[in-house]
């Protein structure tokens, strides 16, 4: 199964290790994922949050925090691994 686009970063808070994140498709605590940027890295999701609450899964159009492993940047993309 290939990599598919699951959103984009809209904003990173560096300090706290955070990226807001339109959602182009559903994501779950647990999935794989891959942020593809000026550095590329793959991480599972940990946590996910929208309106500061915290959620199991989000949907298409959601646009949510998830916590990061590394630092990223505004406009990189999240892909779902396989």
């Amino acid at each position: 199964m290939a990599d598919f686009k699951i959103g984009k970063i809209t904003h990173y808070y560096d300090k706290i290790g955070v990226a807001v994140i339109e959602v182009l498709g559903t994501i779950a605590v647990g999935d794989k994922i891959r942020i593809s940027g000026s550095d590329e890295f793959s991480q599972e999701i940990t946590s996910i949050q929208v309106e500061h609450e915290k959620k199991k899964e989000a949907r298409k159009g959601s646009v949510v925090g998830l916590k990061l492993d590394q630092p990223a940047k505004k406009g990189d993309e999240i892909y779902k691994t396989s």
